[in-house]
């Protein structure tokens, strides 16, 4: 290719860039968002207007750090010299199902940063790339020529419109993505988006890093109150000698704006970890809430027509619950679905459905892990699948077994990591195990098995 386009430059526009790189004499990332291509990598870095979730927690999980690295040789390892905290599940990633810590189980790796901090080392790495340039402004459609994209019109910092011709074109635009509406008017088909409301509001503070004993590097809880509520937090350690820690509810139980609020959370979180450091943290300015109405992916696979030289990335193919922190990770997965396509030799002057299946079947193991705790809920409504009764107690089954088991608990991570597909944890033999490990438990409460 001589020239492939870039529309956004989040995290998975960014690693789509990293691998055309590879296979294109040029690349632009076309970004709305006025950014440096480097930047201070202190503590104190904004978020990118574009990115409203920005302010949230973040943590690039296992399989996402592997990839990343894969691509840029080096990168973890750079972030943790910078601040961020590696956290392995053997020793320091503590996991709490309703106050209970789950037993440690190792060898995997995941890494605690603020977002801002991650995107800006992610972006000056790319960016250094002979061949990747950043250019500022806003998509206003894509230009076709007979059956394929051959650019993308946008518009530049002082509004005047111009066209960016492009022998492939990424859209990396994220959930609230116009592609639908940029397809339409070049006569094409809009791809069908699934929504599942899901409703949740969460909150994120920063903290000065308490001086107490506190010996997890990542937290996470998951609390089922007396009343029926999900409760959910997390915390740990990040850049600037910080802690974040985000605290979560669904529909009427969303966390406010206030700190009292924030802290009383934690305070009533039946994990320790939170409940200490609502007594000893010290918390730098007010919390900040965002609100995730809904799930979203586009089947782009059940099109019978599309443009060759088009495909999509990262939130634009599926924006799942951010609870489960899959976003970033699924960016990379997206990106190796993208450097196999390129790989196998297909034209770009031909439609990419090949690389639409294979994102489909990432999209679909990872759908799959959200979207089954999600319609657990009981505010969450729509119809529920086949068997989804059965499915939802086999899940539970599995999760009340990683408290104790440590077999369990590291096959629970592989998938929770993106390190394996969620069907193995239905496997026969690891149900059977769950099932022994949750009847032995004399702290369990009743389960159908």
């Amino acid at each position: 290719m001589r020239r492939a386009a870039v529309l956004g430059g989040s995290i998975a526009g960014l690693l789509a860039a990293r691998v055309l790189s590879d296979h294109a004499d040029e690349v632009v990332v076309l970004e709305r968002d006025d950014i440096a291509p480097a930047g201070d990598f202190g503590g104190d870095q904004e978020p990118r207007p574009g990115v409203p979730q920005g302010t949230q927690m973040h943590a690039l999980l296992d399989a996402g750090r592997r990839r990343i690295d894969h691509w840029l040789p080096g990168f973890a390892t750079e972030l943790v010299a910078a601040g961020a905290a590696l956290a392995d599940t053997g020793t320091d990633v503590h996991c709490f199902l309703d106050g209970r810590r789950k037993v440690l189980t190792g060898d995997i790796e995941m890494v605690s940063a603020t977002r801002p901090f991650l995107e800006a080392h992610l972006r000056r790495r790319v960016l250094a790339f002979d061949n990747v340039r950043l250019v500022n402004g806003r998509v206003r459609g894509l230009a076709f020529t007979g059956d394929r994209v051959s650019g993308v019109r946008y518009a530049d910092a002082a509004d005047a419109e111009d066209v960016l011709t492009a022998d492939l074109v990424v859209d990396a635009t994220g959930r609230a993505s116009r592609i639908g509406t940029w397809l339409r008017e070049g006569g094409w088909p809009e791809p069908g988006m699934r929504r599942m409301p899901v409703d949740l509001g969460y909150a994120t503070a920063l903290f000065r890093r308490p001086a107490g004993p506190h010996d997890a590097t990542l937290a996470q809880s998951l609390a089922n109150l007396p009343d029926g509520r999900l409760r959910l937090g997390t915390l740990g350690r990040v850049e600037g000698d910080r802690w974040v820690v985000l605290v979560a509810g669904y529909a009427a139980d969303r966390p406010g704006r206030g700190v009292e609020e924030f802290l009383l959370r934690c305070k009533e979180d039946p994990a320790a970890p939170f409940r200490q450091l609502a007594e000893d943290g010290e918390p730098i300015g007010e919390p900040v809430t965002y609100r995730h109405p809904d799930n979203r992916r586009r089947d782009f696979h059940l099109l019978d027509r599309f443009p060759a030289g088009l495909v999509a990335v990262g939130d634009t193919l599926a924006s799942f619950n951010p609870i489960y922190g899959q976003g970033m990770s699924s960016a990379t997965s997206h990106a190796s679905c993208l450097a196999t396509y390129l790989e196998s030799g297909q034209s770009p002057r031909d439609p990419a459905w090949s690389f639409f299946r294979q994102a489909r079947t990432v999209v679909d193991d990872a759908w799959q892990t959200s979207a089954l705790n999600d319609m657990k809920l009981p505010h969450v409504t729509g119809p529920r699948p086949r068997g989804f009764t059965v499915a939802a107690r086999l899940s539970d089954l599995i999760v009340r077994a990683s408290v104790t088991d440590p077999v369990i608990h590291r096959r629970f991570l592989d998938v929770m990591h993106m390190r394996s597909s969620a069907k193995t944890l239905m496997r026969p033999g690891t149900l059977l195990r769950a099932a022994w490990a949750v009847r032995r438990d004399p702290a369990r409460a009743d389960v159908a098995v």
